[in-house]
């Protein structure tokens, strides 16, 4: 028996997740169409997806720059994925320049410690956890290479 879904709670989800609307609409259905539930039900796929490709290789991507508002301070962040295509996108784009503004902010030591830090714009998750949200999203492994940062 299908739930009948709420056309503005599955728009609402589609615009916070970026999820495809079939998957917004199986997370409405599977969860009786609770946003919260269907919310966490998206990031469980998501980090689903992201495990089975884990393993393929990274060679394409970009480079993001990211200088503090004084100028004193940059970052320059390397993060792969498998396609030039993906890398062109506007949501690949935005994550690595949450990953550059992340090191800027939190000054990790390494990307290992990087990937384990609370993401800064919303405690709930870690880097780790953005960027396997973000290859549920676009559907390729994606990876965060190494980062510089410059302080005077």
């Amino acid at each position: 028996m299908a739930v009948n879904i709420d056309l503005t709670l599955l728009k609402k989800l589609r615009e916070e997740t970026s999820a495809s609307v079939s998957d917004c609409r199986r997370a409405l259905e599977e969860t009786d169409g609770h946003f919260d539930k269907a919310l966490q039900w998206l990031m469980k796929r998501a980090a689903e997806k992201a495990e089975k490709k884990k393993d393929r290789e990274t060679g394409e991507g970009l480079i993001e720059a990211y200088i503090h508002q004084n100028g004193k301070m940059g970052v320059l962040v390397e993060v792969l994925c498998e396609t030039d295509f993906v890398a062109r996108t506007d949501e690949f784009k935005k994550l690595a320049h949450e990953v550059a503004m992340q090191v800027a902010a939190m000054d990790p030591k390494d990307v290992d410690e990087l990937l384990k830090q609370e993401y800064i714009k919303d405690g709930s998750i870690t880097i780790g956890e953005l960027v396997k949200q973000t290859v549920g999203k676009l559907g390729e492994n994606i990876t965060v290479k190494g980062f510089k940062r410059l302080e005077i």
